[in-house]
C-alpha cells in the first residue's frame, strides 16, 4: 500500500480509503463488515470514512465498536456532517457543528477524528460563521483537520478568503473514469491551495468492476440488487454505459490486472487525488481494490480508457 500527504495536514493516508456509505451499519451484516475492516488493515489501508448521515449514526456506531481496542494513532477517521440528523438539526451552523462534533465523537468512541468534513454547502448559514465553528473544531482538538464534500469554486474560494480560520486542506468529490467534472475548476482550483482529492465513487457504485453485463440481469448480491444500497446506482447502469465499460475490459486486461484495479489506478493517476474511496461487502473487494495502490500502468492505455469512455453523450 502506498500512501499520501493529505493536502497541507501533514496527515498520511493509504491511496485506497474504505468508505462506509450505504454499506457499514446499513446493507452489509455486522459481522462481513468486520470482516472488510479486519481486511482493510491487513492490507496497509489505515483511512476510514463515514459520516454522521449515514445510516443516521448507524455507520459511526459500528466503527465505534469495531474499531475499539485498535491503536488510535494506527487508523485515520473521516466523518462529516450537514444532513439532516432530526428535523431540526441539520446545516453548518455554529451550534450544528458544535452539536454534531460530539455526537459523531460518541458514536465513533474516540477523543477526535482526524478529518471533519462539510458534506455539502450550507446556504443558510454565513460561511464566515461556518469556517470559524470548523476552526474552533480543530483548536480544541476534536479534528486534526477539515475538508468539505461537492463544494463548488465560488464555495471554495469563498471558505478560503474568511481571515483568521483554519484552511481546508480535503475535497470530497465524485470522480471516475464515468465522471470527470472535478478536472475542469475543482482540481485546479483546490491543488493551488493545498486541498487534496478524497474522491468517491471512483468504481461509479461498482459498474466500473465490469460486473454488469449489457442486457444481462445483475448478479446475485450485487449493489443493483439491494433495496438498501442500491438507489444511486441506476445512471451507470444504462445499456450505452455498460457497453463502454465493456470495451475497457481489454485494456485492464493488457495492463495485466482487474477492471476495478485500473479504474482506480485511473483516478490516482491525478497527483492532486490523496485517495480513492471504496465500498466493500467482502474481504476479498477490499484486498482486490488495494492491490490497485502504486500500480503502474502504461499513460498510453488511461488515454485509450478516456478516449472510449468520451464517446459517451454527454
Amino acid at each position: 500500500m502506498k500512501y499520501r500527504k493529505l493536502g497541507d495536514s501533514g496527515i498520511s493516508v493509504s491511496e485506497i480509503c474504505l468508505g462506509s456509505w450505504l454499506t457499514y451499519g446499513v446493507g452489509v451484516e455486522a459481522d462481513s463488515a468486520r470482516a472488510c475492516l479486519d481486511r482493510a488493515f491487513d492490507e496497509g489501508i489505515n483511512f476510514i470514512d463515514t459520516a454522521n448521515i449515514y445510516g443516521r449514526g448507524a455507520a459511526e456506531t459500528f466503527l465505534g465498536s469495531a474499531l475499539k481496542g485498535r491503536p488510535r494513532d494506527r487508523y485515520v477517521m473521516a466523518t462529516k456532517l450537514f444532513f439532516p440528523m432530526t428535523d431540526t438539526d441539520k446545516g453548518l451552523s455554529r451550534q450544528q457543528i458544535a452539536k454534531q462534533i460530539d455526537a459523531s465523537l460518541m458514536r465513533l468512541q474516540t477523543d477526535y477524528v482526524d478529518l471533519y468534513q462539510c458534506h455539502r454547502y450550507d446556504d443558510a448559514t454565513p460561511i464566515d460563521e461556518t469556517m470559524e465553528a470548523l476552526s474552533e473544531v480543530v483548536r480544541s482538538g476534536k479534528a486534526r483537520a477539515i475538508g468539505f464534500s461537492e463544494w463548488s469554486p465560488k464555495n471554495i474560494s469563498d471558505a478560503l478568503a474568511v481571515p483568521g480560520t483554519v484552511k481546508f486542506v480535503s475535497s470530497q468529490p465524485q470522480y471516475s473514469l464515468l465522471w470527470r467534472r472535478p478536472e475542469a475548476k475543482i482540481i485546479p482550483l483546490c491543488a493551488a491551495n493545498g486541498i487534496s482529492q478524497i474522491v468517491w465513487s471512483p468504481l461509479a457504485q461498482g459498474v466500473l468492476t465490469g460486473k454488469y453485463k449489457p442486457g444481462a440481469t445483475p448478479p446475485a448480491g450485487s449493489r443493483a440488487t439491494s433495496d438498501a444500497m442500491g438507489g444511486f446506482i441506476s445512471r451507470f447502469l444504462e445499456r450505452p454505459v455498460l457497453e463502454t465499460v465493456a470495451k475497457l475490459a481489454p485494456l485492464a486486461q493488457e495492463a495485466g490486472c482487474t477492471l476495478a484495479q485500473f479504474a482506480l489506478a485511473w483516478v490516482l493517476r491525478e497527483p492532486n487525488v490523496a485517495s480513492a474511496i471504496v465500498g466493500a461487502s467482502r474481504p476479498d473487494q477490499v484486498s482486490d481494490n488495494a492491490k490497485a495502490s502504486g500500480l503502474a500502468i502504461d499513460p498510453a492505455l488511461f488515454a485509450k480508457a478516456a478516449a472510449i469512455v468520451g464517446e459517451l453523450p454527454a
